[in-house]
Formats: C-alpha cells, structure tokens, sequence
C-alpha cells in the first residue's frame, strides 16, 4: 500500500457512521451482510449507509457482491492487512515480521 491509499482508507475510518459500519463487517461472518441489515443495526438510513459503504469500499476495506437486488457486505482482509502492514512498516526497529501477529488477520 501506497501512502496515498493509506490516507484514503484512513479518511474512509474518520467518520462515525463508516467506522461502525466498518467494525460491525470485520465481525461479521466471512460473506458479510446484506447493506439493508447493516443500516437496521447501525440506524442509519439505506441511502445515507450506502454512501458510506461505497467510500469503504474505494479506500479497499470492504468489497461489495451483488446478489439480485441486495448488495452484501464483506471486510476485505486483503485491504486491512495492507493498510496494517503500511502503518507499521517501520515498527520494532525497522522489522515489521516481530510485528506480524497484530497484522494478520483471518483469510
């Protein structure tokens, strides 16, 4: 990850409603849920989540799979692992691998 990439997914976090949005998909299972779900849990309007959701999913947190008419959700563990990985490149004295534990997350 770029650092251009990292301060677009960082922004896409500095928001209320997407980072709820954001840690309620890291729990959820694999295959995430449906954007009409997500928005009764959070209270948040369809149309209003639905913005949120696409800025999560442009910085690479989440991906999106369309099913008919419903749009489900998922964390995309690729695009935290980068943003992980970017943010603690230079940890433990320039060797990120002691840092590895806390950047791996479940396939």
């Amino acid at each position: 990850m770029d650092e251009n990439s990292a301060i677009l997914a960082l922004d896409a976090l500095a928001q209320p409603t997407r980072l709820a949005a954001f840690r309620r998909l890291v729990a959820a299972p694999a295959e995430g849920l449906p954007a009409g779900e997500l928005a009764r849990v959070l209270a948040v309007p369809h149309n209003t989540l639905s913005t949120h959701l696409s800025a999560l999913a442009r910085a690479g947190l989440l991906r999106a799979n369309r099913e008919g008419r419903v749009v489900r959700y998922a964390a995309d563990p690729a695009g935290i692992r980068a943003l992980l990985g970017f943010l603690l490149h230079d940890c433990c004295g320039g060797r990120p691998e002691l840092c590895r534990p806390s950047t791996e997350c479940p396939p």
